[in-house]
C-alpha cells in the first residue's frame, strides 16, 4: 500500500534522474531551442504535477485505476490515488458493478489519511446528487423514479438515490392489504414532503395514479355509451360480481351478467388483472355508475332453444345442482332444465333427487315442456323407460280382486301395496256402503292385510283406484223393496238431535224421524218423549237412494191406529210445500253433519 501510495513521487524522481542523465550526454548545440533543455522539461513536469486545489466536500470525477478485494483505487488527478470502500459499488447478478477505466463521481471525504491517500466516497457523492435532484423535483413537482426495497412501519421504504418513505395510504388508489407484492419493483413517485436537514422525504404514488385516472376518466366518459363495447381490466372480485377498471372509472360486472350458464362464484371465470371486453348495459351519468355485461357479447342461447330442443326431443345433460323438488340439468351452454322428482321414476316415490342422481352425473333426458318467456325447460328421465302403468292397466282390469298390505293411512283413505313401487288408493268413501267413517284409522291400520276390488287404473295421472265396499253387494240397491213407502217397521233410536231422532232399520242403515213426525202432539224437543235405545213403530214416508236417506213417521202410525184422517194428513203434508219429508230429512241430516254431531 505504501508503494502505491507514493507512486507519483517515485515517478517524478525517476523522470528527473532520466532528464539529468540525458542533459549530461548531449553537447551544446546553438541550433537547439533553449526551451527544450532538461531544465525546461523539469519545469514543465513540475507544473503538470502541481497539486490541484482540492478540499473536503468537493465532488469530482475520477477514473477507476484498480479494483482490489476491499477497496477501489480512483485517479482524480491528484498527487495520489483516492481510496473507495468496495461495498459502495453495487452487485448486479452476482458481479460487482465496477472495473478499471470506469468514470465515477466521488466526494472528497479527507484530503489525506494516515497512509497519505485521499479518502473518497461514492455513496456521499450519489447522495448529494440525489438530494439535489430530489430538491429540484420537490420544488418543480416533478416525477422521480425509485425502487421499493423494504416494508417498514406504516408503509414502504423506497430507494430514490437516498431512502424515502412511501406511506401505505399513498401506495395505490385503493387500500393495500399485502404490501409485500411491491417490494423489488420500480415505480414513479411524486415528492409530497421534503426536509433535507432532517433527511425526511415522503413520496406518493397515489397522487400520480389519481392524475392519470382523472385524465383517463375524462376520455372514458366521453366514449361511454350504453350498448358500446369497451376494454377493461379486472380490478376486484366479490361474491356478487367483479369491478372492472375501464380507465379512470370502475364498472360493475354482476355475476348474473357474466355467463348465460350457471356459475357459483365470479372467480370461476375471472382473475384479478385479466383484460376483457365488456358491454355497457347501463350508464348513470349523474352518479357515474356503469353496469357491464360479458355474456351479452354472445348470442342468447334461449333465442334458439325451441328449435334445438323441441318437446319430445331426447338429449343428454349434466346435473349442476339438486333441490328438494328436483334436479337442474345443463343440456347446453347457458341452458338448464328441471327434472322434477315426479319425472324421475314411474314407480319409486322419490323423496329427494340424491336417491337417484348426484351433481356432476351425465343423464339422458326427454324435453317435456319449453317456456322461453320464463326461461324454463321441464325434463323427464322416466319417459325414456317403459311405462309400467300401461302394463298395470292391462293386467288389472276393473273388478279384479287383489290382496295387499296397508302401506299408509291418510285423512282421505288408505294406500294398499299392489306391486313393487305401486300402491293403490282406497278412498274413505269406498270403505263401506252404509257406515259413516269419520277417519280411516277407525277401520284400518298400517301393516294390516286387506282385500280390495280394482276400480280403475289412470295411466296419465298414475293412479290406482281400489274399493273395499265393492266386495259386497250394495244394500241400498234393493232398499225400496225391503222398506217400501207405506210399510211400518219397529226401529231402534240410535241418537237424538234437535230436529228429530235417528233410528236403525238394520245394521248400518239408518233413517230419520223428523221432530214434526214424532207425535200427534206438539213436541218441542225429541228428548222430551224419547231416549237413545228406545224402540218405536214408524212408517216409511220417503226414500232417496242416491243420497242414501230414509224418512219415517211415528205420527202417521198413531193416526192410522186412531183411524184419523190419514189421507187429509198426507195431502196437506205434500201439497202445502214443494219440500217433501225426504227433502226435509236431507236438509236436517246435512245440518247435523255440518255441526259435527253424531
Amino acid at each position: 500500500m505504501g508503494q502505491t501510495m507514493n507512486k507519483s513521487k517515485q515517478e517524478r524522481q525517476k523522470v528527473l534522474a532520466f532528464l539529468d542523465a540525458e542533459d549530461a550526454k548531449v553537447p551544446s548545440n546553438p541550433g537547439l531551442d533553449s526551451g527544450k533543455s532538461a531544465g525546461d522539461f523539469e519545469k514543465l513536469f513540475q507544473e503538470s504535477m502541481k497539486e490541484q486545489d482540492f478540499k473536503v466536500g468537493d465532488v469530482v470525477t475520477g477514473t477507476v485505476v484498480e479494483v482490489q478485494s476491499d477497496y477501489v483505487l480512483v485517479d482524480i488527478n491528484y498527487k495520489s490515488e483516492g481510496l473507495i470502500p468496495i461495498n459502495e459499488f453495487r452487485i448486479v447478478d452476482g458481479v460487482r458493478e465496477v472495473k478499471p477505466g470506469d468514470k465515477v463521481e466521488v466526494l472528497i471525504d479527507r484530503i489525506e489519511n494516515e497512509n497519505g491517500m485521499v479518502v473518497l466516497s461514492k455513496d456521499k457523492a450519489d447522495m448529494l446528487r440525489a438530494w439535489s435532484d430530489i430538491s429540484k423535483a420537490a420544488e418543480n413537482e416533478e416525477v422521480i423514479e425509485g425502487t421499493v426495497v423494504a416494508k417498514v412501519k406504516g408503509g414502504l421504504s423506497v430507494d430514490i438515490g437516498v431512502k424515502a418513505f412511501l406511506p401505505g395510504s399513498q401506495i395505490d388508489l385503493r387500500p393495500v392489504r399485502n404490501m409485500d407484492v411491491y417490494i423489488g419493483k420500480k415505480y414513479k413517485f411524486k415528492v409530497i414532503k421534503f426536509n433535507k436537514k432532517r433527511g425526511n422525504i415522503v413520496l406518493s404514488r397515489r397522487a400520480l395514479l389519481e392524475e392519470e385516472r382523472e385524465s383517463l376518466k375524462t376520455q372514458t366518459l366521453d366514449a361511454m355509451r350504453e350498448g358500446s363495447i369497451v376494454k377493461g381490466a379486472v380490478k376486484n372480485i366479490t361474491d356478487y360480481g367483479a369491478f372492472i377498471d375501464l380507465g379512470g372509472m370502475d364498472g360493475l360486472l354482476h355475476i348474473t351478467d357474466m355467463s348465460w350458464g350457471r356459475i357459483k362464484h365470479p372467480s370461476e371465470m375471472l382473475n384479478v388483472g385479466d383484460e376483457i371486453d365488456v358491454k355497457v348495459l347501463k350508464y348513470d351519468q349523474e352518479k357515474e355508475r356503469v353496469s357491464l355485461g360479458l355474456k351479452q357479447l354472445q348470442a342468447d342461447p334461449w333465442e334458439s332453444v325451441v328449435a334445438r330442443f323441441p318437446v319430445g326431443a331426447k338429449t343428454k345433460g349434466k346435473v349442476v345442482s339438486l333441490a328438494d323438488y328436483g334436479a337442474f340439468v345443463e343440456i347446453d351452454s347457458g341452458v338448464e332444465g328441471l327434472i322434477h322428482v315426479s319425472e324421475m321414476s314411474w314407480t319409486k316415490r322419490v323423496k329427494h333427487p340424491s336417491a337417484l342422481i348426484n351433481v356432476g352425473d351425465e343423464v339422458d333426458v326427454q324435453v317435456l315442456e319449453v317456456d322461453t318467456a320464463n326461461r324454463r325447460i321441464s325434463l323427464g328421465m322416466k319417459q325414456l323407460m317403459p311405462n309400467p302403468w300401461v302394463e298395470l292397466r292391462d293386467s288389472y282390469q276393473p273388478g279384479t280382486i287383489i290382496e295387499g298390505e296397508v302401506k299408509s293411512v291418510t285423512d282421505f283413505g288408505i294406500f294398499v301395496g299392489v306391486e313393487e313401487g305401486i300402491d293403490g288408493l282406497v278412498h274413505i268413501s269406498d270403505f263401506s256402503w252404509t257406515r259413516r267413517v269419520n277417519h280411516p284409522s277407525e277401520m284400518f291400520a298400517k301393516g294390516q292385510k286387506v282385500r280390495a276390488v280394482v276400480l280403475g287404473v289412470d295411466v296419465e295421472n298414475e293412479r290406482f283406484s281400489l274399493g273395499i265396499k265393492q266386495l259386497e253387494a250394495d244394500p241400498w240397491s234393493n232398499i225400496e223393496s225391503k222398506y217400501a213407502i207405506g210399510t211400518q217397521h219397529d226401529v231402534k233410536v240410535t241418537k237424538l238431535a234437535d230436529f228429530g231422532a235417528f233410528v236403525e232399520l238394520e245394521a248400518d242403515i239408518e233413517g230419520l224421524i223428523h221432530i214434526s213426525e214424532l207425535s200427534t202432539e206438539k213436541v218441542n224437543h225429541p228428548q222430551d218423549i224419547l231416549k237413545a235405545g228406545d224402540t218405536v213403530r214408524a212408517e216409511v214416508i220417503s226414500i232417496d237412494k242416491d243420497a242414501r236417506k230414509i224418512g219415517l213417521s211415528a205420527k202417521l202410525v198413531k193416526l192410522r191406529e186412531t183411524k184419523g184422517d190419514v189421507d187429509d194428513y198426507v195431502r196437506k203434508a205434500t201439497s202445502t210445500s214443494k219440500t217433501s219429508l225426504g227433502d226435509l230429512f236431507a236438509d236436517q241430516l246435512k245440518g247435523i253433519k255440518t255441526d259435527g254431531k253424531n
